[in-house]
């Protein structure tokens, strides 16, 4: 449990209590831990490509050719929307603001909002054609108004996706209509990472997603989201089809402080894209949970500090930690905390002592920086001469 050399001392300790157990007990708890918490391989999902993360932390739970460059069809829209919100979100655009309606927007094919040539539609109706009714002509209408023209809002849009990091993303429109010439191309990691940049960055416009039908120019259409009339849990996020792309979904659902992202492409039909999101969902609440290492400011551990006004110091992580784990075993975590054995004052609060690697099970499952979280000032003379002497004497007992 515990050993040391010249400069590093490591702790180890687990996590939940943050002290030392018996090394027996903690035998014991691992093999039983072991025995109980069988997770069963993953569902087969009857798709091109598909990806599970978790929302929270980024972690893969479940994916197959997900960085494959492929058609996403309407998926697309997640994209239009985002730059609309970020619009937004920067000044440049408001809810209210009254959007002309040109020629190409409404002779726009395929699914559409209905809105009629040379009017005026509101951004918060243009948003909820985009996200809820899937509007084609919707998505050309905000696209020619923020950029001027779809062409110049499809630069905008790989402008973005570079930040974002979608490493295999590549629009041509701001619909995700495709022909024998052309077609935008995404990968499921990359919409994965845009739907939670979505829902981390856009949480007050989020809820829109989770709107089951939404009623323009008097035409009422619900949802094309079917997850949100099965599943109690789900709240997002978008649907996709054309010939190409056939059929895909991208879908988030919390329950139990989780939230998960499913990504599904190439699916059959609009039932299996539905079937398919379902069975991942399943897998990764049952099996997986997100759980929270610390509070931000929580101690991990206490190491002596020579020649200050305190004597000890308290360590942690700057921040709050959220980790993927199976299910149930939160509690077998271990904190491997790595610190030069002799501390000196003055230490500042903040600064970076040493480092702690996670593990479960003994696989590293998160690494950091360990930090104090206090400041120590310098001790007076007498102090200073006290702990000198103690460290002599303690080196000659050690020898």
């Amino acid at each position: 449990m515990f050993s040391s050399n010249e400069r590093q001392s490591l702790i180890r300790i687990p996590c939940q209590t943050w002290r030392l157990l018996p090394a027996c007990a903690m035998a014991l708890c691992a093999a039983f831990a072991s025995a109980q918490n069988i997770i069963p391989r993953a569902p087969d999902i009857a798709a091109s490509s598909y990806i599970l993360v978790d929302a929270a932390t980024g972690h893969v739970i479940m994916e197959e050719n997900a960085t494959e460059a492929l058609p996403p069809a309407s998926l697309t829209k997640i994209m239009t929307a985002y730059i609309a919100i970020e619009e937004i979100i920067n000044g440049n655009l408001a809810m209210e603001d009254e959007v002309h309606i040109s020629e190409k927007a409404w002779r726009m094919d395929g699914s559409k909002m209905f809105v009629g040539i040379n009017t005026r539609v509101s951004v918060a109706d243009l948003l909820r054609g985009i996200i809820i009714q899937s509007g084609n002509d919707a998505s050309v209408a905000i696209a020619e108004h923020i950029a001027g023209s779809e062409d110049a809002f499809a630069d905008m849009m790989n402008q973005y996706a570079e930040v974002l990091g979608l490493e295999q993303s590549f629009f041509m429109n701001s619909s995700g209509l495709d022909s024998d010439e052309y077609y935008n191309t995404m990968s499921a990691r990359d919409l994965a990472l845009l739907a939670r940049a979505t829902i981390t960055r856009h949480a007050e416009y989020y809820p829109m997603y989770a709107e089951r039908e939404f009623t323009y120019n008097d035409i009422r259409q619900p949802n094309r989201n079917t997850l949100l009339f099965r599943n109690a849990n789900v709240d997002g996020l978008k649907t996709g089809w054309t010939d190409l792309a056939g059929y895909c979904l991208v879908t988030s659902a919390e329950r139990d402080g989780m939230r998960l992202i499913a990504v599904v492409m190439g699916t059959e039909s609009e039932d299996a894209r539905a079937i398919e999101s379902q069975k991942m969902l399943a897998y990764g609440f049952r099996y997986y949970e997100t759980w929270r290492l610390n509070d931000a400011g929580q101690t991990f551990a206490s190491v002596p500090v020579w020649s200050g006004q305190r004597d000890t110091l308290d360590l942690g992580i700057d921040g709050e930690v959220l980790l993927t784990i199976q299910r149930g075993r939160g509690e077998n975590l271990e904190a491997s905390i790595n610190v030069d054995e002799v501390i000196y004052a003055p230490i500042e609060a903040g600064q970076v002592m040493g480092s702690i690697d996670i593990s479960l099970d003994g696989e590293i499952v998160h690494s950091d920086e360990i930090i104090a979280l206090r400041a120590v000032e310098r001790g007076g003379v007498m102090k200073r001469m006290t702990d000198w002497f103690s460290l002599r004497f303690n080196e000659l007992l050690a020898n």
